[in-house]
């Protein structure tokens, strides 16, 4: 590494300056980084050249073509998508009063909270909807001469089936847990909630005005994993005899198995976009949010010139904006502060 020598301001002497020293390539990471994009554009590019490439026929789009005029495809999409956005919107209804209320809380619950949040990674999701079949079959013959017995018969529309809601909510929370706890570790809750309460703030104005900006990013992961979770799940969607774009895909392939390798691929492109989408709506705007434009008296307060020295200090509260003065000083003329001027002394004036 090669230093260079530069003379001291005041006594001469040199003192040596140490140059940045230039990075040496990595070439491991390249082959680390095209290992495993081999690795996974592989298997997309040969499920596309299956879907385009027909022995006898060569290059065809048909599959392609084919899916916005395929039997169930809008619909079965379009029922995903109100789905997750339906389990977006629950899941965070219900983990985000919970986690600030714990950060509020005794530390003990925070535990108990996550123990309940992380439940379903260890009960299997056949194990769930075993159980929620076995509820709507019992309800209506014990609830049938209550109003009861309407809701169960409501819950499961297959317009809207909100009992998949419920379900998809349930398996969704320790995504949504990890996430936001993860951003309410970065923000001093308590700080942030004792000052909105004392400018007047309900309580739900402190965690829709002042703790959901904080935790942009982290929604926007938690939505994007929710999501992801909807649009692939097929076995409790499969149980309850629903038919989401999970479903139909698999319905599909039976018949049309060059469709269906189209459509799943089609679902990976959406997936992404979509993800594209909630990253830019989480980071979008934070720099904007965190802006603090300066006050009326910071713009009008004058700049006070330090004697002696021609440079001019602002004032308390002075902002950029403020009018910087020169004051007209003696060449050779030391500064004097307010700091250094001399204290009288009583009876020697």
């Amino acid at each position: 590494m090669a230093a260079l020598t530069t003379a001291a301001p005041a006594t001469g002497a040199p003192v040596p300056v140490k140059t940045a020293r230039r990075p040496r390539p990595r070439y491991w990471r390249g082959a680390v980084l095209a290992v495993a994009g081999l690795y996974f554009v592989t298997p997309l590019l040969s499920s596309f050249v299956l879907t385009v490439h027909v022995p006898n026929q060569g290059l065809t789009f048909e599959a392609y073509s084919g899916i916005l005029s395929a039997d169930g495809f809008t619909e079965s999409l379009f029922l995903s998508l109100s789905l997750a956005a339906a389990t977006i919107a629950l899941a965070l209804l219900l983990v985000v009063p919970a986690l600030v209320a714990v950060r509020l809380g005794p530390p003990r619950l925070r535990a108990v909270v996550e123990v309940v949040c992380m439940l379903p990674l260890v009960v299997p999701p056949i194990a769930l909807v075993t159980g929620i079949a076995t509820v709507l079959r019992w309800g209506p013959d014990h609830f049938s001469r209550t109003p009861l017995y309407q809701t169960f018969l409501a819950v499961q529309n297959e317009s809207f089936p909100v009992v998949l809601v419920l379900a998809y909510t349930v398996l969704a929370l320790p995504f949504v847990h990890r996430s936001l706890d993860a951003g309410l570790r970065a923000v001093d809750v308590p700080t942030l909630v004792e000052a909105a309460r004392n400018c007047g703030a309900s309580r739900l104005q402190v965690i829709v005005s002042v703790i959901l900006p904080n935790l942009r990013s982290s929604l926007a992961g938690a939505s994007f994993l929710t999501l992801a979770l909807v649009l692939g799940e097929y076995t409790v969607a499969s149980l309850l005899g629903f038919r989401p774009f999970a479903v139909w895909i698999v319905t599909v392939s039976g018949a049309e198995a060059r469709m269906s390798v189209a459509v799943s691929l089609l679902s990976l492109l959406i997936t992404w976009a979509l993800l594209l989408v909630l990253s830019r709506a989480g980071t979008g705007s934070s720099a904007a949010a965190t802006a603090i434009p300066a006050g009326p008296a910071a713009a009008s307060a004058p700049a006070v010139p330090a004697a002696g020295t021609g440079a001019t200090v602002s004032a308390p509260g002075a902002g950029a904006g403020a009018a910087a003065t020169p004051a007209a000083a003696t060449p050779g003329a030391p500064a004097i502060t307010p700091a250094a001027a001399p204290t009288p002394v009583p009876g020697k004036e």
